[in-house]
């Protein structure tokens, strides 16, 4: 049943640590792919809280916005600051007073999406990076972890700390054993990476309920760092036209974390201390 409640209970303060929401009257961005769902705004997503029963989310900036943050900066103020933290796109022009501002609206990440339709390339990361560092962002990062071989060095000298999306986003789900997911562990394991346990279902071959291609990558990466695991439903799910379930997506914590206590840190720990609740 499309409606039924997760079998996970969501513990108090739980975090959904990435959502898009979209406003139709919002100008779309040159490098976006599309303008996204009209439907997913601030009173669709309430309606998947009071059903999963959470509390808190991040709204993550819309590659179909551009630099443009204030669909996001609204989404933010009407579901309410206590309990919402976002991630902006800014490029390295950015000044101070408008990093002061967006981190008064709840920013706390810079957002770089190095796959089609994203607003930055490559050579801006490092310096936005530096930019951000003195706010107290961090730097949220989706690109093909088939590649992240490649920019390990730079992730390990931006001077603030990484979220790597989507359990790597590895386009082509690999083994465990694959150099780009050893990267991600090593990333871990340097204690400024982050990891965010999501959006299974836009790269598993193997399929619902668990897709567990991707879930081997999840658990081994929950056992090196637990500390650093987050969990996000990715609602509304615009890159995919069979939406998942968004009770499911919560339920796969059961088999990626199958401990209480971690579970418990994941959604609610992890998250408080990255964001700044």
């Amino acid at each position: 049943m499309p409606d039924a409640a997760p079998r996970l209970i969501a513990p108090a303060l739980t975090c959904d640590c990435h959502i898009h929401v979209y406003d139709p009257a919002k100008p779309v961005a040159p490098t976006a792919a599309g303008p996204g769902p009209a439907w997913a705004d601030v009173d669709a997503y309430r309606t998947v809280q009071r059903r999963l029963g959470l509390t808190r989310a991040v709204v993550v900036q819309s590659t179909a916005y551009g630099t443009d943050n204030s669909c996001a900066v609204e989404a933010i103020a009407e579901l309410g600051l206590a309990d919402t933290r976002g991630v902006a796109v800014v490029g390295p022009d950015v000044s101070d007073g408008e990093l002061q501002r967006l981190t008064d609206a709840g920013m706390r990440g810079a957002r770089f999406q190095m796959l089609p339709g994203g607003a930055l390339p490559w050579k801006a990361l490092e310096p936005v990076a530096a930019r951000i560092a003195d706010f107290g962002w961090h730097i949220q990062l989706q690109m093909d972890g088939r590649l992240l071989a490649d920019r390990e060095a730079m992730v390990k000298r931006l001077p603030c700390p990484v979220v790597i999306d989507h359990v790597g986003k590895f386009l082509e789900p690999v083994p465990v054993g694959h150099p780009g997911f050893q990267t991600l562990l090593r990333l871990l394991d340097g204690g400024r990476t982050w990891l965010k346990l999501a959006a299974a279902y836009e790269v598993s071959k193997a399929g619902a309920p668990l897709y567990p291609d991707v879930g081997a990558l999840a658990k081994a990466a929950v056992t090196v760092a637990p500390e650093r695991m987050i969990w996000a439903s990715n609602w509304p799910h615009v890159s995919v036209q069979d939406l998942p379930d968004d009770a499911m997506l919560l339920d796969l914590l059961l088999d990626w974390a199958p401990d209480e206590p971690v579970r418990h840190r994941i959604l609610v720990e992890n998250p408080q201390t990255l964001y700044g609740f």
